[in-house]
């Protein structure tokens, strides 16, 4: 089990919910372990945006996107499922209209005010 750190925007989603489910939630997260990340399974995905690595893990009714370093995991967003902010994380689309959107300025814009909430 590593260390697991969380954004302005993750903390946020977790104090919104329920007691039992911010406690349930958080044991979900903190089980995890940078090796279960890198296993092929079908709950967790990885792309990469900006030269990072991202993990995007499937919980419950949420989608936990997190990055990970030798010292911990760090949360970086938790979306709820179906929602457009999660499609416009995880679109991964095969021509270049990906890269047409990750080029835009105010998308990524868009994804840090969400980590800063």
């Amino acid at each position: 089990m590593r260390q697991v750190t969380f954004s302005s925007q993750s903390l946020d989603v977790i104090s919104s919910l329920p007691q039992m489910e911010q406690l349930a939630l958080v044991e979900k997260i903190s089980s995890l372990s940078g090796d279960i990340l890198l296993e092929k399974r079908a709950d967790i995905g990885r792309f990469a945006r900006k030269g990072k690595t991202y993990y995007r893990v499937r919980l419950d009714d949420f989608r936990i996107y997190m990055e990970r370093n030798e010292a911990a995991l760090h949360c970086q967003y938790i979306l709820g499922k179906n929602t457009f902010q999660d499609f416009m994380i995880r679109c991964n689309l095969p021509s270049s209209e990906e890269a047409v959107i990750e080029k835009h300025q105010s998308f990524w814009d868009y994804l840090d005010s969400l980590r800063k909430k």
